[in-house]
């Protein structure tokens, strides 16, 4: 990784390709989704809760069943009407960090030179003759601004969750034909019936925290369980 921080002088010229693809870390079989897009996500992809190594609760997108298996991947791009931020993202990120003024750190894009999609002459355009971001920029910084914020709310959104004893371990069982089926281990949903139930002061903090719609939106995600196991079944025709 070679990561710096992207400036209209060094980067002039700096283009990204913008496609997706398994080149480009685009073949999972999930990816990490945040609060601030779960209303886009929720249309497409099961959103499931997973802990991360550390014991953190964190939201992904079911993508595949197989490892490395992206279900929305084709020889055509990424199928769908949402990509989540962080595969969108490509080679940039933001880290905290003061200007020449000094002063607070504030967040600052940052673009990892040695990244796949990174090129001089192929691409996406970064900046505008003149020096002004391009579309495409626009795009990443919209993005990088869903991935900052979404962070900022996970961490306190999830302990909520817990606190009100929503949070409950789902078996996710696929049965395709007799002879192949699949489990996805370790993973969490809302319990849709304690939402439900919810009277009082706690459906009332949820609701002003602007909680509610985010749990609404993980349960009904689940729904999409059963388009991932059309898209496996119509792959698995099609190698037949």
């Amino acid at each position: 990784m070679n990561r710096v921080l992207l400036n209209n002088v060094d980067h002039a010229d700096l283009r990204v390709i913008a496609g997706h693809g398994a080149v480009f870390g685009d073949a999972i079989n999930q990816t990490l989704v945040l609060p601030t897009e779960f209303e886009a996500v929720q249309r497409e992809y099961p959103i499931l809760i997973r802990k991360d190594a550390a014991g953190a609760y964190q939201a992904v997108a079911l993508l595949g069943l197989d490892r490395d298996e992206n279900l929305f991947l084709d020889e055509t791009g990424w199928n769908a009407r949402y990509v989540p931020a962080v595969q969108r993202r490509g080679p940039f990120s933001i880290a905290l960090q003061r200007d020449d003024r000094g002063g607070e750190p504030r967040p600052m894009i940052h673009v990892d030179l040695d990244h796949p999609r990174v090129s001089r002459d192929e691409g996406e355009r970064l900046f505008l003759p003149a020096g002004g971001n391009s579309p495409y920029l626009q795009g990443i910084n919209q993005a990088l601004a869903q991935i900052h914020e979404g962070l900022e709310v996970a961490e306190p959104m999830f302990a909520f969750f817990e606190d009100l004893g929503l949070i409950e371990p789902v078996d996710i069982e696929i049965k395709l034909d007799d002879q192949t089926s699949y489990e996805v281990p370790d993973v969490f949903t809302l319990a849709p019936d304690r939402l439900a139930a919810m009277t009082g002061e706690d459906l009332e903090k949820l609701h002003q925290s602007g909680l509610l719609r985010a749990a609404h939106w993980i349960i009904s995600s689940m729904g999409n369980i059963q388009e991932l196991i059309a898209r496996k079944s119509r792959k698995r025709a099609s190698l037949a």
